[in-house]
């Protein structure tokens, strides 16, 4: 495994080299002209044909042997999954300074306590490994993505404005590296492979974070440019969760709160974003609710929290939740099929 994973590192130097030598020699115009279509993958093939009368159907729900907290990113990688989570020790409470978590900076609560967790556990539940991402005030990890050879984690404070640290995780091992911080409260990461960059979302996605990066030999950590953000663009749901998908797009799955005259509402959904000029490709509702034993709630949506979607070979996707209800999250599994009137 190891052979592999030093393979696969020397083609993402390599690849990573010959984007930023492409970026050099002016070649970011044929980027910006090539057909969307061309940049897809079977995921985002799919994901484009999918609309709000897509047809969605629950094919497991599989209970975690282990405790699981609070449920916020997840990854599949053949039969195994990874999901990272926060154990809340201690409540944050609120210092009454308003901010808008875009252009105001401010902080509006303590910081709280608990521990940030990423497990790694199979098909069935059972749990194979843990390692705790905790540093100090810092120990809400977030939404995470694999790069074909790493994990990328980041890890915040619990509170909008804050500070972060990105790590690269091992997923045999679970050897975890500090790679960089950021002045933010960063709540979700993917690794843009084609563009050689992290490209990151702040508390509520309200701010689209992009750092380049440099490669810098199979040992060393490579070297992260400063973060540089715009405001998104988009604001019916706050993601929770991105993983990057065909040439340089994300999928990211969310959630919003409404209030309405019939009480409070959840509204998730699944939006395509173009890391290109971060702006939405394709977004779809997902319109269902977690099962709290009494029946779905309807302040908990199904994207609440972690996920991950991959494609069928059939024309439909597969798309894995884990959204945790009192402190603990069971696998759910989905076949999405797009409707196709005949």
């Amino acid at each position: 495994m190891k052979a592999n994973r030093a393979f696969a590192l020397a083609l993402l130097v390599a690849g990573g080299a010959a984007s930023s030598n492409a970026l050099a020699d002016g070649d970011a115009r044929s980027r910006q002209s090539q057909p969307s279509g061309a940049r897809d993958n079977d995921t985002t093939r799919v994901f484009k044909r999918l609309g709000k009368n897509a047809i969605w159907r629950q094919l497991s729900v599989v209970p975690m042997r282990f405790p699981t907290f609070h449920t916020q990113g997840l990854v599949k990688i053949g039969d195994r999954f990874y999901v990272s989570a926060v154990e809340l020790l201690e409540k944050r409470v609120s210092n009454s300074t308003p901010t808008d978590a875009l252009y105001d900076f401010s902080l509006d609560r303590n910081a709280g306590a608990g521990r940030g967790w990423l497990f790694k556990f199979d098909a069935r539940g059972a749990l194979l490994g843990k390692i705790e991402l905790t540093s100090g005030a810092v120990y809400h990890p977030g939404g995470m993505d694999y790069d074909g050879r790493d994990l990328w984690v980041p890890v915040a404070e619990y509170r909008p404005n804050s500070h972060s640290n990105i790590y690269r995780v091992d997923p045999d091992t679970l050897e975890a590296e500090l790679v960089f911080s950021e002045a933010d409260h960063i709540g979700g990461i993917v690794r843009n492979r084609h563009g050689n960059s992290l490209n990151g979302v702040s508390w509520g996605s309200q701010r689209l974070y992009t750092w380049t990066l440099r490669e810098r030999g199979e040992h060393r950590l490579p070297r992260v440019s400063a973060g540089r953000w715009e405001p998104h663009a988009s604001f019916y749901i706050d993601y929770q969760d991105c993983h990057y998908q065909g040439i340089e797009y994300m999928l990211c799955g969310g959630v919003g709160g409404y209030d309405t005259p019939l009480g409070s509402i959840a509204f998730g959904g699944l939006d395509l974003v173009d890391l290109r000029n971060n702006r939405m490709e394709h977004q779809i509702p997902v319109n269902a609710f977690i099962d709290e034993g009494t029946g779905p709630n309807p302040r908990l949506s199904l994207a609440h929290n972690a996920f991950w979607a991959e494609p069928t070979g059939n024309g439909t996707l597969r798309v894995y939740f884990m959204t945790e209800s009192d402190n603990q999250a069971d696998l759910l599994q989905y076949e999405v099929t797009p409707w196709i009137h005949r």
